[in-house]
């Protein structure tokens, strides 16, 4: 089954929203229809431990850290997924950004 769309999950500190924002719109990713640049953001609470050799953007090697995060939504076509993933790490303050890709069996689109 091939799918022509895709939903990105990033989630960013929400000091870098907007550059993933703009990053998300510079490969057209958000376009839906008549619209471009459409995307959601929630509130959410994220956790990891940075483990040796990592260079944490926020807490400590070897320790818990929690913090607030956004997660952004937006839909991709499949085949633009390669450049949207490269323009949200350039814009995205971490060394390994979380960005889930979930192909979209029925959209609408």
């Amino acid at each position: 089954m091939e799918f022509s769309h895709c939903k990105l999950e990033i989630f960013v500190p929400e000091s870098h929203l907007e550059a993933v924002r703009q990053a998300l719109a510079s490969v057209d990713a958000g376009h839906i229809g008549q619209y471009d640049g459409c995307l959601s953001w929630s509130p959410v609470t994220s956790c990891w431990r940075p483990l040796a050799g990592a260079s944490p953007y926020l807490g400590i090697v070897g320790q818990p850290c929690t913090a607030p995060e956004v997660k952004v939504e937006a839909t991709c076509r499949t085949e633009q997924v390669d450049a949207a993933l490269d323009a949200v790490r350039r814009a995205h303050p971490y060394e390994e950004p979380v960005i889930n890709v979930i192909p979209l069996y029925r959209t609408g689109l």
